[in-house]
């Protein structure tokens, strides 16, 4: 090899060619002292001085005998020793040639070493740099832990701090005294302003007799005072509006439905706020209610009934019978006749005609006694029945619901319509005892009994009780006198019953 050549070649390869040209030179140096015969100290593999078995080998040579190297030599007859030589010198100049390819390539080898070497020193420092980047990802790990722990622990702050505000807000609201309310309190009219300012106030009255710890504040000690005159005055106004519009029901002519409907269910919460906070004023106008409308509906109806009783038509007296021993007719006609003895011989008296189509048209409005009246019109006493209930319910329908909506209860309904029942019940039952008329009756049964279905449709329980006691007020008047059973008994045309 050149020196220039071995000049470009690294130290480490320099050595590599020297050791390998040295042991080139002792192969080359024992194979001429094979050529001339020289004696080889081959120890244990010496073969020309001790003797061989050569059992088996006759069974190798036919295993191997297509073996390309045994092959050649047996069908060549060469010598073993030179075959091997040939190959041995086809394998050194392989070597030699392979040393060669590697000389050539040397300028590669370096670079690809000085490469290596730079890419071992770019990965050293690398490995330096993602061994800090790992320490530092350590620390950062550290500090975002920190971190979510002082997040965690400033959403508890954040979230106590947000409940103590919305408390203190609320606390602070429900306590505070705005001026407008003290304004609209003690200067605005009852209106639906007044309304409003009615409802905060109510909102700060129950906060503060709900609140035992608002109660124990310094700020319940300031605003008290305040507030207490806001209810008083409060109360005072609504009293005076409610018992202005109360006393306005005594006018006569007064349409008390629409009075109630457009005006005091207008303003029902004056009643609830009076009932929350003034417990004594509201017993005033609940009582001023009562008495007003107790004594306007019994006299309304006091003087329908004396109205309706003009218009009443007397279809049997006591003397009227409906059959009679003497009666010379046969037929079912005959059992309407009068008889000659014991009545007037009135024979429409017991006819049923069309006085049952009553029950077909209870649905009716209650018969005007002045337009009645004015046409001379005259109504038997089950038709006057039907219209003093018809009337009843409807009145009774309307101011139930009223009261269970204005006052909450119906036992202002219960106490300001007893006197209005008794009214009703009383000219009932002076009248029934001169009532001969046992169609009427039968009709009457009837008609209170639909009158109950109707307020069961409706759902209105007022009038239960009212309804019973006429059905059994009804049903003693319902009996045959004794001039009518003989007058059955005798009669030869009437069926059996």
């Amino acid at each position: 090899m050149a020196t220039a050549d071995m000049a470009h070649i690294s130290p480490a390869l320099q050595e590599y060619f020297k050791s390998d040209k040295a042991a080139a030179a002792q192969d080359h140096s024992a194979a001429t002292d094979l050529e001339a015969g020289a004696d080889l100290d081959l120890g244990d593999l010496d073969i020309t001085t001790a003797q061989i078995s050569l059992a088996g080998v006759e069974d190798q040579l036919e295993h191997f005998a297509n073996h390309e190297v045994l092959k050649a030599i047996l069908d060549q007859g060469c010598d073993p020793k030179e075959y091997g030589q040939q190959y041995e010198t086809k394998l050194r100049q392989a070597e030699l040639e392979s040393i060669q390819d590697y000389i050539t390539e040397s300028d590669n080898l370096v670079e690809l070493h000085d490469q290596i070497s730079s890419c071992d020193n770019i990965l050293a420092t690398m490995e330096d740099m993602l061994g800090k980047f790992q320490a530092d990802l350590g620390n950062i790990s550290t500090e975002i832990r920190a971190l979510q722990e002082q997040s965690q622990t400033m959403s508890i702050k954040l979230k106590n701090r947000k409940g103590t505000e919305q408390k203190l807000s609320n606390f602070i609201e429900s306590v505070a005294i705005p001026p407008a309310l003290i304004d609209g309190i003690l200067q605005t009219e009852v209106d639906e302003t007044f309304h409003e300012h009615l409802l905060c106030l109510h909102r700060k009255l129950n906060f503060l007799e709900k609140n035992e710890a608002a109660q124990n504040s310094a700020a319940y000690k300031d605003v008290a005072p305040e507030l207490e005159k806001l209810r008083v005055k409060a109360i005072s106004k609504s009293r005076d509006y409610l018992m202005q519009r109360i006393y306005a029901l005594r006018k006569p002519k007064t349409n008390i439905q629409i009075l109630q409907q457009n005006v005091l269910l207008k303003y029902k919460y004056l009643v609830t706020f009076l009932r929350l906070h003034g417990g004594e004023v509201f017993g005033e106008v609940r009582t001023a209610y009562i008495d007003t409308l107790s004594r306007v509906l019994s006299s309304h109806f006091r003087a329908y009934l004396a109205a309706i009783e003009r218009l009443k038509e007397d279809l049997a007296s006591q003397t009227d019978v409906i059959g009679s021993a003497d009666a010379v007719p046969t037929g079912m006609m005959a059992l309407f006749q009068r008889a000659a003895a014991g009545g007037q011989d009135r024979q429409d008296v017991f006819v049923v005609g069309d006085r049952g189509s009553i029950l077909h048209h209870l649905d009716q409005p209650a018969i005007i006694p002045h337009v009645a009246e004015s046409e001379n019109k005259k109504f038997s006493f089950e038709l006057l029945f039907r219209s003093v209930n018809k009337l009843l319910m409807d009145t009774a329908t309307s101011e139930y619901l009223f009261c269970s909506d204005f006052f909450q209860e119906a036992a202002v309904f219960h106490e300001l319509f007893a006197p209005t029942l008794q009214v009703v019940e009383s000219a009932l039952a002076a009248t029934l005892p001169e009532t001969w008329d046992i169609l009427c009756l039968l009709v009457m049964i009837r008609i209170n009994y639909h009158h109950q279905v109707i307020m069961n449709k409706r759902r209105i329980p007022c009038l239960d009780d009212y309804l019973d006691r006429i059905n059994l007020t009804l049903w003693p008047r319902f009996k045959v006198n004794k001039a009518d059973v003989s007058g059955l008994i005798r009669s030869k045309s009437c069926p059996p019953m």
